[in-house]
């Protein structure tokens, strides 16, 4: 087990040196002068690092001695790319790159096999992204960004979807204080179980027993194959309020029904 786990790549774990404050700034001039030893040093006393940031990576199929191995290329690129005059603390600057290079690697690396032009093509969309946000102050639509990057939102949709790890339908994604959200009510689904009493009931019937709003959340849910997250896009509330209006309705139209 990881946790457990005192020899790592040949390293004893339990050994590693540690670098005070003092020791890092001056290694780190002379690594800027070019010495390989003060380098090498540097590593070796911040290897206690890579080690406590791969712990929570722990479970996903990896060895403990593979994960190391990807920290510590993070680590190396950490050094390379720090720049003293910044005022920040090394470990600040290099847990995001030792984190990212982990997650690069695992990606790289998922049964899910994943060509290496959709993902380029994700990240790609991610940069555009990030920086159209910084700009307007806002996300960009996906039409804006198939776009910039000159292929179909088709294409742009299946790249993100492709570089997501898999997650439980049951896992929530949003909570506003009342209720969880879950992924599963993110997903169309032409035959789920409550359509399908709905199905077998008289239909107008029991819309017609609904507010205006409910009726019309109920049909698009239902019989137009909506996400609640398009629903609260179309009729301007929030996916919450959808969600809670959703099964609002359901449980008025069961009662009736009973």
């Amino acid at each position: 087990m990881l946790n457990n786990k005192v020899e790592i790549c040949g390293v004893n774990t339990s050994k590693l040196p540690l670098l005070s404050k003092e020791e890092k700034e001056e290694l780190f001039v002379k690594i800027k002068a070019g010495d390989e030893e003060a380098r090498n040093k540097f590593i070796n006393g911040n290897l206690r690092l890579v080690l406590s940031v791969i712990q929570r990576f722990y479970g996903r199929g990896e060895t403990a001695d593979d994960l190391f191995q990807v920290g510590c290329v993070g680590l190396i690129k950490a050094i390379d790319n720090f720049d003293l005059s910044q005022n920040v603390q090394f470990s600040t600057y290099a847990v995001p790159m030792i984190i990212g290079e982990v997650k690069r690697y695992l990606r790289d690396n998922n049964s899910i096999r994943v060509s290496r032009s959709v993902r380029d093509l994700a990240y790609k969309a991610i940069q555009f992204k990030e920086k159209y946000t910084k700009e307007h102050g806002k996300e960009p639509h996906i039409n804006e960004i198939a776009k910039e990057l000159g292929v179909e939102k088709e294409e742009i949709t299946f790249s993100f979807d492709a570089i997501q790890d898999p997650i439980s339908l049951q896992e929530p994604i949003y909570n506003d204080g009342a209720e969880n959200i879950y992924v599963l009510d993110q997903i169309k689904d032409s035959k789920n179980t409550d359509e399908l009493w709905a199905e077998n009931m008289t239909i107008a019937g029991a819309l017609e027993k609904l507010n205006e709003k409910e009726r019309m959340i109920v049909t698009k849910r239902f019989f137009n194959g909506r996400t609640q997250m398009e629903v609260a896009e179309e009729i301007g509330i929030s996916q919450a309020q959808v969600s809670r209006l959703e099964k609002s309705a359901i449980e008025h139209i069961k009662r009736l029904y009973k």
